[in-house]
């Protein structure tokens, strides 16, 4: 991974080059989407050592921001995510990570298959899936 500092506009929004633009925090917005049914699962972050083992391992690794560490997805639910491919926006600021859930298939540590199981209708919040 390249830091963008050095880099033009042109080689970040459509060179070939990796180098993500982590926040203040260091962290970058990772979206998980079914890599076979194109759902939308969760939405976390990762810093740069989630993202390096992510790549590495093809597992889901994302950053805990309420316990501050590093969390392989699903190492103590069972619902880890294998990663069949990974994709980074055009300004290399959020990624997308098309997994395909193991264990129960959940995702949501609520206990729904993904953590999107509620609609919106105007103030109101109506359940779309039954809990795993």
């Amino acid at each position: 991974m390249r830091d963008q500092t050095s880099m033009s506009r042109q080689e970040i929004e459509e060179g070939t080059v990796l180098a993500p633009k982590f926040d203040q925090n260091g962290l970058i917005p990772a979206v998980a989407q079914h890599a076979e049914t194109g759902e939308i699962l969760m939405l976390a972050y990762m810093n740069a050592e989630a993202l390096e083992k992510t790549l590495e391992t093809r597992k889901a690794h994302y950053w805990s921001r309420s316990r501050q560490s590093l969390w392989l997805k699903g190492e103590t639910s069972g619902q880890t995510q294998e990663v069949t491919d990974l994709l980074i926006d055009c300004d290399q600021d959020t990624v997308v990570l098309k997994v395909l859930p193991q264990g129960d298939g959940g995702c949501c540590h609520v206990g729904y298959r993904t953590c999107f199981f509620r609609t919106v209708q105007g103030e109101e919040l109506t359940k779309v899936q039954k809990p795993l």
